[in-house]
């Protein structure tokens, strides 16, 4: 059965029409032609097609379209789009900076994950490998990045490549920059 869905996709309304098992993955990639989310595994298993689903990082070859109707979907291509200054995204500055990429297949997945990392630390989510932040409690205190929160919370983004060190670095430098900006 076919449904006409609509998404907003990097800040433009999009209309499309989708079989109900069609992934968003596949609406975006096959039927909008937006092509910057890849499709690695189609499993859930390598974050290649990770985009910011309302400003939530999702793995898209898990999510059906129908079920995002009338939905905000961001991916790598749109960051810029959607802050509003068409430039660079803070994250991926870094990444190129830092030579956070080599093939570059993984790189959109990465860095939709790494900004919904970021904002997800920034108001206080903690992660598993998280230490006790604060004496008071206080549940939306920033999470302090350093190495090991980065590479827990970017754990589900695998990179053939094996640029992890860089991707690191990158995510190290935009969290320390954007500290100092707060």
């Amino acid at each position: 059965m076919e449904h006409r869905i609509t998404l907003r996709v990097d800040g433009t309304e999009r209309s499309v029409v989708v079989d109900a098992r069609t992934t968003l993955l596949d609406a975006l990639r096959e039927r909008l032609g937006v092509t910057s989310p890849k499709k690695g595994c189609d499993h859930g298993q390598c974050g290649a097609c990770t985009v910011l689903l309302e400003g939530r990082r999702q793995l898209s070859c898990l999510a059906l379209a129908v079920a995002h109707d009338g939905d905000r979907v961001v991916t790598a291509e749109g960051l810029g789009e959607v802050r509003g200054d068409g430039g660079l995204h803070p994250v991926q500055r870094a990444f190129i900076e830092q030579d956070g990429f080599q093939c570059g297949y993984c790189t959109p997945g990465q860095v939709c994950s790494a900004v919904g990392m970021l904002d997800e630390a920034e108001a206080g989510h903690p992660s598993h490998v998280t230490r006790d932040l604060a004496p008071t409690g206080a549940p939306d205190s920033p999470v302090p990045l350093d190495d090991e929160e980065i590479r827990e919370r970017m754990s589900g983004n695998l990179c053939r490549c094996g640029a992890y060190v860089n991707i690191v670095a990158a995510l190290g430098e935009t969290a320390t920059a954007s500290r100092e900006a707060s």
